[in-house]
């Protein structure tokens, strides 16, 4: 079976950045939502409602919002309350995803503000008043990052979480995936498998990618880890490797360390070769990256690219292979994404300037058959959408 060294090899290819070019440089901005009281960290899409428009599900100002496109129209469907939950709570998600929980069929939602809970979708989604909210796990503290997959291939979508706090937990620095209950109606908690234990994933993990890592055709899971503020600490990419029982323990394979203001690694084909990649951003520093499998030697794609936190994959301009979406963190970052030859090298194109983001996602916004960028604009406090001229 493949092992990665512990240390990856910083490999120099013709993955170079060029600056954007003025056929698709222009991404018109739709604003979707804005807050008052703080930031904006995470928003996913959806059409609930089945009317062919796409709507947006955010939280922010204490409360989870479902806003119902083509108008963005405000609907209320979680008023976030400390008193649910035993830790102290934000006003709004970390990071959130969608799952069928319930398997009725419609997408739920599942959100961290300190709690890791799920919100029930009901029959009618914008007229049935506030969804039923309920617990998935207050042990774990510090869940920055929540992505769905089916970790023991049992044909059931499991929730991927990390417990990244160094105190106040008794999960302190650990990763876990979550198994929903048999009746997740009635179940007080969801059930928690540590596949990294405690201490094992210190300086602050961020964000996962699912995928199979050595080919062993069980799916793995890799984080990055930004540091704990010392920029002599760095941080690191690493990622798990699934053994035949998903709920022992997990091993170790360190991508690259240190590794200062790793945040978010995900997985896919980058260059054709049938051989899983990890494409990488150091959100809290400077970098976009890529490890090339099955070695997982290191690529740098653009060095100078400042706090790219946020990170989706997909083919953005309809030619066959991945591309990249990335966009700083601050309120005066940039948003860009990478066009992928095929091969593995990327041209980086521009799409906006003054706009942060904790999360990005690449999706059809307007149902025109191409892929849009949606961003939760953190220090932006804000929710947009660029829509693709590309295609």
């Amino acid at each position: 079976m493949f092992r990665p060294s512990s240390s990856a090899l910083t490999v120099t290819l013709a993955a170079l950045t060029i600056a954007a070019t003025a056929d698709d440089s222009v991404w018109k901005k739709h604003t979707i939502a804005e807050a008052k009281l703080g930031m904006i960290n995470s928003a996913v899409a959806h059409d609930w409602d089945k009317d062919g428009h796409i709507d947006v599900l955010t939280s922010f100002d204490n409360r989870v919002v479902l806003l119902r496109g083509p108008d963005w129209t405000e609907h209320i469907i979680d008023k976030i309350e400390q008193s649910r939950s035993r830790n102290k709570v934000r006003n709004g998600c970390m990071h959130s995803c969608l799952m069928d929980v319930d398997g009725d069929g419609d997408l739920d939602f599942a959100g961290s503000n300190n709690t890791v809970f799920w919100l029930e979708c009901p029959d009618d989604p914008f007229t049935d008043g506030l969804w039923k909210y309920r617990v998935v796990d207050d042990e774990i503290l510090g869940t920055h990052c929540l992505i769905t997959g089916d970790v023991n291939q049992d044909g059931k979508v499991d929730l991927i979480a990390n417990s990244g706090r160094s105190k106040g937990t008794e999960f302190t620095q650990a990763l876990t995936w979550l198994e929903v209950p048999t009746d997740p109606h009635d179940a007080k908690n969801w059930f928690r498998h540590v596949f990294a234990p405690p201490g094992e994933a210190p300086d602050n993990s961020h964000y996962a990618g699912f995928g199979d890592a050595n080919g062993d055709g069980r799916p793995d899971i890799a984080y990055g880890a930004k540091g704990n503020g010392d920029p002599l600490s760095g941080g690191w990419f690493a990622w798990w490797e699934q053994p035949e029982d998903a709920k022992a323990p997990w091993r170790k394979h360190l991508l690259s360390a240190p590794e200062i203001g790793a945040s978010n690694i995900m997985p896919a084909d980058l260059n054709g070769d049938d051989h899983l990649d990890w494409f990488a951003t150091r959100g809290h520093a400077y970098g976009v990256l890529w490890f090339r499998g099955p070695d997982f030697e290191m690529i740098k794609i653009d060095p100078d690219f400042k706090n790219p936190h946020s990170l989706d994959l997909a083919d953005i301009d309809g030619d066959g292979d991945i591309d990249a979406i990335t966009c700083s963190k601050d309120p005066d970052g940039h948003a860009a994404w990478f066009e992928n030859s095929g091969s593995g090298t990327f041209t980086r194109h521009d799409i906006a300037t003054n706009q942060g983001s904790y999360d990005t996602r690449l999706c059809d916004m307007d149902k025109d058959g191409d892929l849009d960028v949606l961003i939760a604009g953190h220090t932006s406090r804000n929710v947009v959408w660029f829509e693709n001229p590309i295609q």
